[in-house]
């Protein structure tokens, strides 16, 4: 028995876009004040990018869903979903996705949604609107996959709960930069990470973090998408894995045997720390920057909770005409403003006033 998803109406990613704040906090401002002057070589990343003072998951889902318009050439009101995804949405109750969809001229005749999966929630918005597409009840759909991550004072994960993300639209295959041929999704409970209601910051359930979590589910998704379409890791040209840090998503490439090479493109943990949400949209983006017509393309997101979400695309031709109509992940994350801790502190309110 199969258990990938294969749609019946050919479709694909029409249009892509990414955004990452300029603003960089290094991580030896973070080693410094909590670590006493730890071995800087031992520090996860260099730097980790960080919203702005008046940045937050809408308004950088704006810009990453404009340069995917851009891409699609197509008019806003033709999308019929607006599916944002993301663990720190601006509002405990109202939907980041309305507001969204009126910004971009999508609405009002559209659905919208947000969604929630930790750092799977973008990959989650994609098998929904990748669905809705192939399903005929729509044209075109947006899935957005965003956030602007949390880390407590002094936890590992200040060190990498960066901001940033990406959006697609997606659509009829003829219009494609990336056609798709098959996802599945792979999902347990396992509480290997998880913030209750009313916590700030999340919690941490380490012994579960990389098995049975991370690596059992990616290789579980990835081994079983790839049996089901028949194909090998040599098969791709490129590969997209979640990356939390820079450790896993080269381990779980090697596990599954993918080379360094086929990875490097994606891998963007770490320059910028780990996006949550937006973490593994991202990479692909940067893929798609890179990407020729033929090439297939892997992407498997992972989410705490937990569960993984893998994809295989084939590229288009369409592909260069349009990817340079937008700005590229590489441009976004070159531009760089750098950051001391007491600014970092003071943006993203961990001084509290009383």
């Amino acid at each position: 028995m199969k258990l990938s998803m294969k749609p019946d109406k050919p479709v694909g990613i029409v249009g892509y876009g990414a955004y990452v704040p300029r603003y960089r906090l290094p991580a030896t401002e973070i080693s410094k004040l909590w670590r006493g002057g730890q071995d800087r070589g031992a520090l996860p990343v260099k730097e980790k990018s960080l919203p702005g003072p008046d940045e937050d998951t809408i308004t950088m889902s704006i810009e990453a869903a404009q340069n995917a318009l851009l891409r699609a050439e197509i008019d806003p009101a033709q999308i019929r979903s607006v599916w944002a995804g993301s663990e720190s949405h601006p509002y405990a109750v109202k939907p980041s996705s309305t507001i969204v969809a009126q910004a971009l001229g999508i609405a009002p005749y559209t659905t919208a949604a947000d969604f929630e999966f930790a750092c799977k929630a973008g990959t989650e918005a994609m098998q929904a609107a990748l669905g809705f597409a192939a399903s005929g009840m729509a044209s075109y759909a947006l899935a957005i996959a965003m956030d602007t991550a949390q880390g407590r004072p002094g936890d590992a994960l200040e060190y990498t709960a960066a901001a940033g993300g990406a959006a697609f639209v997606v659509g009829p295959a003829e219009n494609a930069v990336a056609v798709l041929e098959g996802s599945c999704s792979y999902s347990t409970d396992t509480p290997d990470f998880f913030r209750r209601s009313y916590q700030k910051y999340p919690e941490h359930g380490n012994r579960f973090t990389g098995e049975p979590a991370y690596f059992h589910h990616i290789a579980n998704s990835v081994n079983t998408l790839l049996g089901d379409l028949d194909l090998k890791p040599e098969d791709f040209a490129a590969v997209v894995f979640h990356q939390p840090n820079t450790k896993f998503p080269q381990k779980i490439a090697k596990m599954l045997g993918f080379s360094p090479e086929q990875i490097k493109t994606g891998l963007l943990a770490p320059r910028i720390g780990n996006t949550y949400a937006g973490a593994s949209p991202l990479g692909f983006t940067a893929v798609l920057d890179e990407a020729k017509p033929g090439d297939r393309l892997l992407l498997a997101s992972f989410g705490s909770g937990a569960g993984s979400d893998a994809f295989s695309f084939v590229v288009t031709d369409r592909i260069e005409a349009v990817k340079h109509k937008a700005p590229s992940t590489e441009s976004y994350i070159e531009r760089c403003v750098r950051v001391d801790y007491a600014t970092y502190a003071r943006w993203r309110n961990k001084i509290r006033h009383f």
